[in-house]
């Protein structure tokens, strides 16, 4: 009788350490999952930041350039298609991240050829609405960097939690999976050639 509850005791304590160490893990996976969720929304915020501003920019540089109309639409145009791409974080995959960067990137493209028509127009360059939206653009680029910085590292954190044993047991049967990253585009690699 003594023996048969010693095994019994031990059982039960090895099946107290064994779930208390998967509720423990699962709740860590979890934690670090909504932790990248949660920075994809920052990084979607700041998006949502530029896109706001765009109207503005387009509008104040129309009064003085109108007959970059082509130039202007291209603005408004990868706004809009920017806009109607939307991910759930919790259905993040590379390709959705790909197509959802190049929608972005094509909004940074039109940017600087709006951005660059301004030259031409030394009073839009010295209106002080033009100055103040610029700044702020500007700003809310570097904050789209530091965002997607901050995303990639929490990624990274929560891709290498899902992988380390033995929490990769954990993982693999509650259905973790990767995050994937946000990447340089391509040919940005190569440093742009200056000429005088």
């Amino acid at each position: 009788m003594k023996k048969n509850s010693i095994i019994l005791i031990s059982v039960v304590a090895v099946l107290i350490i064994l779930f208390s160490w998967g509720t423990s893990g699962y709740n860590s996976l979890v934690t670090s999952r909504e932790d990248v969720n949660s920075q994809w929304a920052n990084v979607e915020s700041q998006y949502q930041r530029r896109s706001d501003l765009i109207p503005n920019l387009v509008s104040t540089v129309k009064g003085y350039a109108t007959h970059e109309s082509s130039t202007l639409e291209g603005v408004v145009a990868a706004r809009a298609k920017a806009t109607q791409i939307t991910i759930d974080p919790k259905n993040l995959t590379p390709q959705k991240l790909q197509e959802y960067q190049a929608a972005q990137g094509q909004v940074s493209s039109a940017l600087g050829k709006l951005l660059m028509i301004t030259e031409n127009y030394p009073d839009l360059k010295a209106n002080q609405n033009f100055l103040e939206l610029q700044a702020q653009l500007e700003g809310t680029e570097n904050r789209i960097s530091v965002e997607r910085n901050r995303y990639n590292d929490i990624a990274k954190k929560y891709d290498i939690s899902i992988k380390v044993f033995p929490r990769s047991i954990i993982a693999a049967i509650c259905g973790f999976t990767d995050k994937p990253y946000f990447e340089s585009e391509k040919g940005t690699e190569k440093a742009p050639s200056v000429k005088f």
